[in-house]
């Protein structure tokens, strides 16, 4: 490379684009607490209370009685904050692609569920991605939240997928039409995590990186027979296209669908708001428990963060109430 490029060898990579990468003996820990702490202090809310998860068990819908937030600004500039830090926070995917879904028109309570983002980060700002050594092969799960969204009734769609033990992409998004059943959300659900499988295990070729068919589990029967059924069911010819790309896959051996119980369903963090206990127990199945010595304390910036990183961001004209 250096003998096409011009290029500078700075060593052993330790910030990059508000990323902060950890080396140890057991591999990496990507983490983004610095940017982080800088969308705390620009919302003013650095010394808020930690919240145990990024959303309430239930979101309620607009009221005719809620009012239009002052500073729409402020709301869209926060929440954009958020979509980047989602880079190594998959605990975060589904609370912010929640709140993208009111930019246009923010209301005050889609400020305060805001807000609970944010203090949710504050005590949680230690966390990140680790990646170690393990076996090259591609596992997914895959879920769906039928009819989960109470304004338009669509379905939100959740998957993540590992390389080895590896987090390496993850998803949560409101499908684009209404689903009529609980098995055709799951199976809308199946499809578009069985493109993602697709994507990677060629992007892994192209690297001449030989892995097995993956493996992709699925909390529903009903979606699971769908896709393994050579028979078309007539009330299931509305979903053609997502049958067939699926279908076509299982039978020529390169995915492997199988079943797990919604206990063991790590997507379910992915397609809505859970319970503190049981959001507690998905993030740790899917972050783990490891945490840097480095990161356990307070914030310390290196002189390399400090001449890598942007300005400090100034804090908004009317911060957010603590």
């Amino acid at each position: 490379m250096h003998s096409t490029f011009s290029m500078k060898e700075l060593g052993l990579i330790n910030y990059f684009l508000a990323i902060s990468v950890t080396t140890s003996s057991s591999g990496y820990f990507l983490s983004q607490r610095k940017y982080a702490t800088e969308i705390l202090v620009k919302a003013g809310m650095t010394n808020c209370k930690a919240s145990p998860s990024p959303l309430p068990l239930k979101t309620c819908p607009d009221s005719v009685d809620d009012l239009p937030f002052s500073q729409p600004s402020l709301y869209r500039s926060l929440v954009g904050a958020l979509q980047y830090l989602t880079i190594t926070r998959p605990d975060l995917a589904f609370a912010v692609n929640h709140t993208c879904q009111f930019l246009q028109s923010p209301l005050t309570s889609h400020f305060a569920l805001g807000k609970r983002i944010l203090r949710y980060l504050k005590g949680t700002l230690h966390q990140g991605l680790h990646f170690a050594p393990g076996p090259l092969t591609l596992h997914a799960f895959s879920d769906s939240d039928w009819a989960g969204c109470s304004l338009d009734r669509r379905s939100t769609t959740g998957y993540c997928v590992f390389l080895g033990p590896n987090l390496i992409s993850w998803s949560a998004k409101k499908q684009p039409t209404v689903s009529r059943s609980s098995t055709e959300a799951e199976y809308r659900a199946l499809a578009q995590t069985a493109a993602e499988l697709s994507w990677l295990g060629m992007l892994l070729s192209d690297l001449h990186i030989t892995v097995p068919a993956p493996m992709l589990w699925c909390d529903n029967l009903s979606a699971i027979s769908l896709s393994s059924n050579p028979v078309f069911h007539a009330r299931s010819k509305h979903i053609e296209v997502d049958y067939h790309y699926v279908r076509e896959r299982v039978a020529a051996k390169k995915l492997l669908i199988h079943h797990v119980s919604s206990m063991d369903q790590l997507a379910d963090l992915f397609t809505k708001p859970l319970p503190s206990s049981r959001f507690l127990y998905l993030q740790n199945k899917l972050l783990g428990s490891f945490i840097p010595l480095s990161l356990q304390g307070p914030v310390k910036e290196s002189s390399h963060e400090q001449a890598s990183s942007p300005d400090q961001a100034s804090p908004a004209p009317a911060p957010a109430t603590q």
